[in-house]
């Protein structure tokens, strides 16, 4: 004979029964005080009209989003652009890019950062 055992989680018990008891329950839970619903046409064009509303929000997310990563890849693009002009007059473009990080720190961080590398720069005998 098959059977399921379930435990209940706020009862400490287990019940055991063959699995079309515990299917009829279930349905039984379900349908249990709701009257059948019948079928309502203006419930169901409600329903395909917020559909289509949400899927055109969606879809205006979606191409947003795409469009702002087509313009993060023109700004990459041209920052290659800027880096191979540097380049081809001579300048270290690895140089180029520490500076550039390098301005966009805290002039304060900085400076303790630079003390710091010069004390221990001075400590190995490098200075």
């Amino acid at each position: 004979m098959d059977v399921t055992t379930i435990t209940p989680h706020s009862a400490g018990g287990t019940v055991t029964a063959p699995p079309a008891a515990f299917e009829a329950a279930l349905e039984e839970l379900r349908t249990a005080g709701k009257p059948p619903m019948k079928p309502d046409p203006e419930m169901d064009a409600a329903k395909s009209h917020a559909y289509a509303v949400h899927a055109d929000e969606l879809r205006q997310f979606v191409e947003r989003f795409e469009h702002l990563e087509a313009e993060k890849r023109d700004i990459t693009d041209q920052q290659k652009d800027v880096m191979a002009e540097a380049k081809a007059r001579g300048y270290d473009t690895k140089v180029l890019r520490k500076l550039i990080t390098l301005r966009k720190r805290d002039t304060d961080d900085l400076a303790e950062e630079e003390a710091i590398l010069e004390i221990y720069k001075a400590a190995l005998g490098m200075v």
